[in-house]
């Protein structure tokens, strides 16, 4: 089954979770700002993503400009930090099994499914 990390007032994710569903496919919806990730499911997703979690950040969220721009902060701190500010969580982001992807833009999906 294919999971979707989405937030259902961003239309990107709201694309995404569209296209995924004409393809005919079975998706899980993973509603990551009502019920947060844990650091250890973050990390399960950062290394189906291949990328580091600094990568994965929204960096043009008001939260991140505030308080964590220009902050030099280890692996485990980002994590940290995303598991408790899940906003700053860049989306959406497609899970496939061992691989994910972030869906931006939507053709990157293609690549896992």
């Amino acid at each position: 089954m294919i999971q979707i990390l989405h937030n259902p007032r961003c239309s990107k994710s709201r694309s995404v979770l569209k296209f995924l569903n004409e393809k005919g496919l079975e998706v899980e919806e993973i509603r990551y700002l009502d019920q947060p990730l844990s650091a250890n499911e973050i990390r399960n997703i950062l290394k189906k993503l291949n990328i580091k979690p600094l990568d994965w950040v929204r960096k043009n969220e008001e939260l991140f400009k505030t308080q964590f721009k220009g902050k030099q902060l280890n692996d485990d701190e980002w994590i940290d930090i995303l598991a408790n500010n899940p906003k700053l969580i860049e989306r959406p982001v497609v899970i496939n099994g061992n691989k994910a992807v972030i869906g931006r833009p939507l053709e990157k999906i293609l690549d896992i499914i």
